[in-house]
């Protein structure tokens, strides 16, 4: 029963997961606005979402004999989604390629973004809360 619960949390809690890695690597982004040569990066959020649901609901191969070829899903780092470098808008002189003000935008979109998958994630829970009461 436990397991069907947490089933139906699994893509907003994967959603919640990407969009705080995101938060991080636009704030490291951020936070190296003035290092020499640092080069923006930034995640699809999109296909690393489709990424992780794929993942979750691939089939794992069974191994029964040591000489069987092993699943290749288990391995790698599940959780990391691939980071990508950012084009730069406009080169500084020192080959930083942060822009300000795109940073400031990836970073409010996302923190906007974080918190209707928030909304809707409580949602779901008063919902599932007044079907366990029964409605009253």
């Amino acid at each position: 029963m436990l397991d069907k619960i947490a089933h139906y949390f699994d893509f907003q809690q994967q959603a919640l997961n990407l969009r705080a890695k995101r938060a991080e690597v636009i704030a490291s982004n951020i936070a190296n606005a003035d290092t020499p040569n640092y080069k923006a990066v930034d995640l699809d959020f999109a296909s690393a979402l489709h990424s992780a649901q794929g993942k979750q609901s691939g089939l794992a191969l069974t191994v029964t004999d040591p000489a069987h070829i092993a699943s290749s899903s288990g391995s790698g780092d599940a959780g990391a989604p691939e980071l990508k470098y950012r084009s730069a808008v406009q080169r500084s002189l020192d080959g930083n390629t942060v822009d300000m003000d795109v940073e400031r935008a990836a970073f409010t979109d996302n923190a906007m973004q974080y918190q209707s998958t928030l909304t809707f994630l409580n949602r779901r829970i008063s919902s599932l809360n007044e079907a366990i009461k029964g409605g009253q």
